[in-house]
C-alpha cells in the first residue's frame, strides 16, 4: 500500500495522483501535457492524450528496467582455415536467433524509441560475467547446427556458436513519454480509450501486463509484449470485434468487456496465458434500456454506468462464468467507475465530478455499503502560479483548445456536452469569495470587461433560477461568510473564431485570498484505482468514513463532497441499499455423468440484500471438464430442500430444486470436515429461509417428514396445496430442516407435535427451526437418541464341515449388510455419522424378525430366499445378526416426554379455527400397550399422564381421526376400532374387530375426517369403503396402489404417502413423498399420485395442513353408541 497510487485526470486534461500515505493530490511535471484517459498497473500508468497517442509513466524505483538483447554468432570448421565465418549455402546465417531461423546481425538491433538508452557494448555470454574467456570464449559445440550443442568440443563437433549479449536501460522514469510507433507497421487509428491488466493469468516472474485500447473508428487493439522489462511493449495487435466499440476494461485476471456504441456489452470470452487475446465474444445486454456508456472490471466483479449515470452491479460475474448472470442496481451517480487491483471501486461523481470510494468493500461484501468522498487537496508546491496577496484576479473562460478534454467528442460522454457542475468546490475558483464590489459593477452585465453569451446566461437562468444579468457577484461582507450559489454551464461554451487566438467567454474579478485557504480538487473527468491497493480495512487520511461522510444512496453525490451543511428532506431520507455479498469455499461435489466421481470444485453462494425486494441468491459451483472452465448454478430461491446425508467418510447435502426432484438428481455437496459441513447447511438454510422470507418457526399447519437418516423436515403449506383446480406440484414444496433426530413424527393444526426417536423415547416440539431468526431466541434442549447398527454373519454348509463362513464363489460376503450387497465386518462398520458414538460392543440379536434359534440363526435355502429361524433338510444357509448401539446428543427445540417409551404416537386432526380444551393423543408403548395421554392443549403440549386403555393383545399402529374415531392394528396385523370416544369420555369403551383385506396382513393405519387408510406388509394400500356416521367402521377394503411405505390422511381427508420407488427411476434408494390428486368428497380415493422430494425419506404426516377453506361436506362421523349397528365383533373392553 505505501506506494500505491491513484491517478486522476480533470476537464482540462491535468494528469495527478494521489499516494495512498499522503493527502494531497499531486500534479505531473508534465505541465503542458493533456490527457482524455489513464489506466494504471502496480508500476506503470498508460494515458490517452489529446492528441490520441499513447503516453507511459513508470514510477522511479531503484530497480531499474533492463532488457536484454542477444544474437548468436555461427561458424564452420573446414580443412584449411579451422573455424570461420565461412558457412555453406544451406547453412543459417552468421548471425542469427537462437533457433536459427532470423537473421539478426549486430548493427541490425536498435533502441525501440528515445526512452531507452545502452548499457556498454556487445559481450560474450559466458561464465566470466561479461569479459571473454580465454578457456572457451562462450563458445558452444555440435556436430551439425541442428543437433544438441555442448560446452565440450569433440573431433566430429563441425560447426559452433555463442551468444552475445547487450543490454537497454529504461531511462524515462517519473514522467511522461509517448509510446512510440511500431516500426516497418502503418501507425494504428487515434485511440480513444485504454486499458490494462491481466498480470494475474500467467504466474510467470516476467510479469505481462494486457494493455488493450479502442481507436476512433470503434476498433479494438491489443498491446503485445507488455511486461514489466518492457513496459512500452512490442507492437499494436487489431482484435476483431462484431460492431464499434467506444470503451474497454480488463482486470487483473482474465475478465474483459466492451461497451459498444448503441449500449450494448461484449464479454471477451477464452482469455487464458496461452492466448491473452481470448477466443471470441459475447454480447450481454446492459442493465436497462438507456444503454450502457461505461464499464469497469475487477478480479470478479463488473461494474457498469449507464447513460442516465445510474450505477449497476455485474452478479455471477466469475474466471468460469466472465458474462454473469444478472444486474444490480447501486445507488449514486457517477460518470464513470474504475476497478482497483484487489476489487476496490472508485467512481467519479455525475454532477460536482468529485472522486468517490465505495466504502465497505471487502471479499465478502462485494458491492460494499455506500459511497465516501476523497477529501485530499491539491499539493500546492505542485499547482499553477498564482498572484500576489490582495491582488486581484481577472479569470478568462476561454474556449477550449484543440487538445483539451472539453473539446473531446469521448465515447463515455452520453449526450454530446458534459454533464453540468454545480459543486461549490469548483464555483468558488470563478466566482468571488464576498469581495469589495469593484467601482462601476452593478448587477446588470458591464459590456466592457465581460464579453458574455447571453445564451449561457438565459439557459442558467431557466434552470438554476439566477439572473442572467448577474455574472459578477458583488459582496457585501468582505470578511468572507458563506459563498454565494451560482452555475457554470460549460456545456454551451463554444471555441472563439479562428481570428482570435483567445477570445474571453466569461470574466470574473475576485480575491485569492479565500480560495487559496478553501482550495479543494478541480471537476475530474477521469480516475483509475488500477495501482492503488487498499482495502475497506485500510487508514487513509483522505477517506471519510465516518456517519456523516458516508452517503445516502437516494442522493446525488455532490452535495456532500461540496460540504453543504443543509440538505433537502428526501436526501435525508435512508433507503436500503442493495449490496451483494459473496460466501466462497472448496467442497466435493458428485460429478452426474460418466464416470461419476467426487469431484473438487469452487462453491459461492452469492447473496443479494436491501432494495426493498425479495432476496434472489444464487449457489454457483465451478468445475472444469476437459480442461475447460464450466458452472452450474441453483437459484436459492428455487432450491426446495437440503437434505444432510452421509457419504462414504463425508459429510454431504443434497441440494433439491423442482427440475432436479423431477429429474431424481439433486446436486450432491459434501466436505470432509463435520464444522464446515455445518456452518455451509446453516448458511444456505438461512439464505433459503430469507430469500421466502420464512422467519418464523413453522407454522402449526406444517406438513412434518423424516428422512432415512433421522433428520426432521418441515414444510409449511400454502392454500393452493390441496386447491382442487390449480394444486401446487408436490416438486415445488419447500422443505427446511428442524435441529433434532427422530423416527417418526405427528401433528395437529393447534400446534401440537410429538416425535418418537430411535430408542423409542416420546419428544414434544416447542417451537423454532433451522435457517429462521427465532431459532436463537427459544429455548433449546438437550437431544439424544440411541440407534442399532446391524451386520450380518453369512455361512454355507457343505457335506465335510458343516456350516461353515467358506461360501461360493456367487455367494454374498461372509459379513454383510441385510441385503448382502455390501461387506460389513465388525472391523470396518462405522456409525452412521461421526456425531454417532458407540455405546456398546457387538452382540448376538435374538430379535431378528422371523425368529432364530437359540444361536441367534435363521436359515434358509439359499441366501435370496425368506430365512426362518428353525433348521429344516433343505436349508443349505443360515445367518445371524448381529447389533451395536449407538449415540447421538444434539440441541435442538425438543422436551423429553417421560417414563414410557413408545413405538407409535397419533393426535387428533382438526380444522385450525377448533378450540379444543384437551387435544386427545393416543400411543403405543414398546410392550405393546395403548395409552392416552391426558392434559394436552396447545400450551401444554406434553400433557400431564397417561391413561391406559386395555387390549388382549399388543399393538404395534394406532391413528384417531376426525369424531374421535380410533383404529389401530394388532401386531398380528388384525385390525381394530375403538368406540364411544368422545371429549368427555377421552378413553372410550370397547375395541371392535374390523376384519383385514383377504390375504394380507396390515401394518399402519391413518384416519382423517371421513377417510381410512392402511398400509399391508406388501406395501399395498387399501380404502375403508362405506364410512357412514351411522356406519363408522365402513363395510369393506379396496386396493388403490402398490408401492406404498406409509400413508398420512389429513384433516381434509387429503392423502399423501411415502413411495417406495418411482416409476422408471428403479435406481433411486426407497422413500419418496407422493400426494394423492383429485381428491374430493365425491371422490375420496383421488385419481392419480403426484411425485415430490425423495428418496431416502420414511415418515411423513399432514395431519396438520388445514389450511384450505373448509369444504361443504357431511358431518364428521361419530363411532355409534348401539352396538347393533356395528360391523364387528366386540372385543369386551
Amino acid at each position: 500500500m505505501p506506494g500505491s497510487l491513484l491517478w486522476a485526470v480533470d476537464v482540462y486534461g491535468r494528469v495527478f495522483s494521489l499516494c495512498a500515505t499522503g493527502g494531497r493530490y499531486k500534479r505531473s511535471k508534465d505541465v503542458l501535457l493533456e490527457l482524455k484517459r489513464v489506466t494504471a498497473a502496480e508500476q506503470c500508468c498508460w494515458g490517452i492524450g489529446c492528441d490520441h497517442q499513447v503516453y507511459l509513466n513508470v514510477l522511479p524505483s531503484d530497480v531499474p528496467i533492463r532488457h536484454q538483447e542477444e544474437t548468436y554468432e555461427n561458424q564452420r570448421w573446414n580443412p584449411v582455415e579451422g573455424y570461420t565465418d565461412t558457412l555453406l549455402p544451406t547453412d543459417r546465417w552468421q548471425w542469427t536467433d537462437e533457433s536459427g531461423q532470423k537473421p539478426q546481425p549486430l548493427h541490425s538491433f536498435h533502441l525501440p524509441s528515445d526512452n531507452w538508452e545502452w548499457e556498454g557494448d556487445w559481450f560474450v555470454d559466458d561464465e566470466s560475467c561479461g569479459r571473454e574467456s580465454t578457456a572457451t570464449g562462450g563458445w558452444e559445440y555440435a556436430v551439425d547446427f541442428p543437433a544438441t550443442f555442448t560446452k565440450e568440443k569433440k573431433w566430429n563437433s563441425c560447426v559452433r556458436r555463442r551468444r552475445w549479449l547487450r543490454y537497454r536501460r529504461y531511462k524515462a522514469r517519473g514522467s511522461w513519454a509517448k509510446v512510440p510507433l511500431d516500426r516497418g507497421q502503418p501507425p494504428p487509428e487515434p485511440f480513444t480509450d485504454i486499458s490494462c491488466g491481466g498480470w494475474d493469468i500467467s504466474d510467470s516472474p516476467e510479469k505481462r501486463i494486457c494493455l488493450w485500447a479502442v481507436s476512433q473508428q470503434g476498433k479494438v487493439w491489443f498491446r503485445t509484449g507488455v511486461q514489466q522489462q518492457n513496459p512500452e511493449g512490442t507492437a499494436w495487435e487489431h482484435v476483431a470485434v462484431p460492431r464499434e466499440v467506444s470503451q474497454i476494461s480488463v482486470g487483473p485476471g482474465d475478465l474483459l468487456w466492451a461497451v459498444l456504441w448503441d449500449g450494448q456489452l461484449l464479454v471477451r470470452t477464452g482469455i487464458n496465458k496461452d492466448c491473452p487475446t481470448g477466443a471470441s465474444w459475447m454480447t450481454v445486454d446492459p442493465p436497462s434500456k438507456v444503454g450502457a456508456i461505461h464499464v469497469a472490471v475487477g478480479i470478479n466483479v463488473v461494474w457498469v454506468v449507464t447513460k442516465d449515470n445510474k450505477v449497476w452491479f455485474r452478479r455471477g460475474v466469475n474466471s468460469h462464468n466472465s458474462s454473469g448472470l444478472g444486474w444490480i442496481s447501486i445507488g449514486g451517480e457517477m460518470v464513470m467507475i474504475s476497478v482497483g487491483p484487489n476489487d476496490q471501486v472508485w467512481g467519479v461523481g455525475s454532477e460536482d465530478r468529485t472522486v468517490y470510494f465505495r466504502h465497505g468493500v471487502t471479499p465478502t461484501e462485494v458491492t460494499g455499503k455506500a459511497w465516501v468522498p476523497v477529501c485530499a487537496q491539491l499539493d500546492r508546491g505542485h499547482t499553477t502560479n498564482r498572484p500576489s496577496d490582495g491582488c486581484l484576479f481577472s479569470g478568462q473562460l476561454t474556449g477550449p483548445s484543440q487538445g483539451s478534454v472539453l473539446s473531446c467528442d469521448d465515447s463515455d460522454v452520453p449526450r454530446q456536452h458534459i454533464p453540468k457542475i454545480t459543486s461549490d468546490s469548483f464555483i468558488s475558483a470563478l466566482v468571488a469569495d464576498r469581495s469589495v464590489p469593484l467601482e462601476g459593477s452593478t448587477t446588470t452585465p458591464n459590456p466592457n470587461p465581460l464579453e458574455v453569451d447571453q445564451e449561457v446566461l438565459k439557459e442558467g437562468a431557466e434552470e438554476d433560477s439566477a439572473p442572467a444579468q448577474a455574472p459578477v457577484l458583488p459582496s457585501s461582507q468582505p470578511n468572507g461568510g458563506e459563498l454565494p450559489w451560482s452555475n457554470v454551464d460549460l456545456e454551451e461554451m463554444k471555441a472563439a473564431p479562428a481570428s482570435t487566438a483567445q477570445s474571453s467567454v466569461a470574466t470574473y474579478p475576485m480575491e485569492l485570498e479565500a480560495i487559496v485557504e478553501q482550495e479543494e480538487g478541480p471537476p475530474w473527468a477521469w480516475i483509475t484505482g488500477g495501482g492503488c491497493e487498499i482495502d475497506s480495512s485500510s487508514s487513509i487520511s483522505w477517506l471519510e468514513t465516518t456517519e456523516e461522510g458516508l452517503l445516502s444512496p437516494t442522493i446525488t453525490p455532490a452535495l456532500s463532497a461540496a460540504g453543504v451543511q443543509e440538505r433537502a428532506p428526501r436526501e435525508k431520507e435512508k433507503t436500503m441499499e442493495k449490496s451483494v455479498s459473496v460466501r466462497k469455499g472448496v467442497m466435493c461435489w458428485w460429478r452426474d455423468w460418466q464416470p461419476q466421481q467426487w469431484e473438487e470444485v469452487g462453491v459461492t453462494l452469492e447473496q443479494v440484500r436491501g432494495g426493498g425486494t425479495s432476496r434472489d441468491d444464487i449457489l454457483y459451483i465451478f468445475y472444469t471438464h476437459n480442461e475447460e472452465r464450466k458452472y452450474l448454478y441453483a437459484v436459492i430461491r428455487e432450491v426446495t430442500a437440503l437434505v444432510p446425508v452421509f457419504w462414504k467418510s463425508l459429510y454431504a447435502l443434497a441440494v433439491y430444486t423442482a427440475e432436479r426432484t423431477r429429474q431424481r438428481w439433486p446436486i450432491l455437496l459434501a466436505t470432509e470436515s463435520h464444522q464446515d459441513f455445518e456452518n455451509w447447511l446453516s448458511l444456505l438454510s438461512k439464505s433459503c429461509c430469507e430469500s421466502r422470507a420464512l422467519r418464523d418457526p413453522p407454522s402449526k399447519q406444517a406438513m412434518w417428514a423424516i428422512t432415512s437418516k433421522g433428520d426432521i423436515m418441515v414444510h409449511d403449506p400454502s392454500p393452493s396445496l390441496e386447491a382442487p383446480a390449480q394444486y401446487l406440484p408436490c416438486d415445488q414444496m419447500f422443505w427446511r430442516q428442524v435441529p433434532g433426530h427422530l423416527l417418526c413424527v405427528e401433528s395437529n393444526s393447534l400446534g401440537v407435535v410429538w416425535g418418537i426417536g430411535y430408542d423409542h423415547t416420546a419428544w414434544v416440539y416447542t417451537g423454532g427451526c433451522r435457517g429462521n431468526q427465532a431459532q436463537g431466541e427459544i429455548n433449546q434442549h438437550s437431544l439424544t437418541d440411541v440407534r442399532n447398527v446391524y451386520i450380518y454373519e453369512n455361512q454355507r454348509w457343505n457335506p465335510v464341515t458343516g456350516y461353515t463362513d467358506k461360501g461360493l464363489p456367487t455367494d454374498r460376503y461372509m459379513w454383510s449388510d441385510a441385503l448382502g450387497l455390501k461387506e460389513c465386518t465388525k472391523e470396518n462398520t462405522r456409525p452412521p455419522t461421526p456425531q454417532w458414538t458407540w455405546v456398546s460392543d457387538w452382540a448376538i440379536d435374538f430379535s431378528t424378525p422371523g425368529g432364530t434359534d437359540k444361536e441367534g440363526w435363521q436359515y434358509a435355502a439359499d441366501f435370496p430366499v425368506t430365512f426362518h429361524g428353525y433348521k429344516t433338510m433343505k436349508d443349505f444357509v443360515r445367518r445371524r445378526r448381529w447389533v451395536r448401539k449407538c449415540k447421538i446428543t444434539l440441541m435442538g427445540p425438543w422436551q423429553k416426554v417421560t417414563p414410557i417409551l413408545l413405538i407409535d404416537v397419533t393426535i387428533l386432526p382438526c380444522l385450525a379455527q377448533s378450540s379444543l380444551e384437551q387435544v386427545p393423543v393416543w400411543a403405543i408403548s414398546e410392550k405393546g400397550d395403548v395409552l392416552c395421554r391426558l392434559g394436552v392443549n396447545a400450551h401444554n403440549p406434553a400433557g400431564s399422564s397417561w391413561l391406559h386403555v386395555g387390549t388382549d393383545q399388543p399393538f404395534k399402529s394406532i391413528c384417531i381421526g376426525g369424531g374421535h374415531q380410533v383404529w389401530a392394528i394388532a401386531r398380528d396385523g388384525a385390525v381394530f376400532y375403538r368406540g364411544s370416544v368422545s371429549s368427555q369420555n377421552p378413553a372410550g369403551e370397547c375395541w371392535y374387530h374390523i376384519p383385514s383385506p383377504p390375504r394380507q396382513t396390515l401394518r399402519q393405519v391413518s384416519v382423517g375426517r371421513t377417510s381410512v387408510y392402511a398400509v399391508d406388509e406388501n406395501s399395498n394400500l387399501w380404502y375403508r369403503q362405506g364410512l357412514m356416521p351411522s356406519y363408522p367402521q365402513g363395510s369393506t377394503w379396496e386396493l388403490i396402489s402398490s408401492n406404498v411405505c406409509r400413508v398420512s390422511v389429513g384433516p381434509l381427508d387429503q392423502v399423501w404417502i411415502i413411495a417406495d420407488k418411482v416409476p422408471g427411476f428403479p435406481s433411486e434408494s426407497s422413500g419418496t413423498v407422493c400426494h394423492r390428486l383429485g381428491v374430493r368428497p365425491m371422490q375420496p380415493k383421488g385419481l392419480s399420485w403426484d411425485f415430490g422430494i425423495g428418496g431416502g425419506w420414511e415418515h411423513l404426516s399432514v395431519r396438520g395442513n388445514s389450511t384450505e377453506a373448509q369444504r361443504a361436506a357431511p358431518c364428521s362421523p361419530r363411532p355409534s353408541r348401539n352396538q347393533a349397528q356395528v360391523n364387528g365383533n366386540a372385543a369386551g373392553y
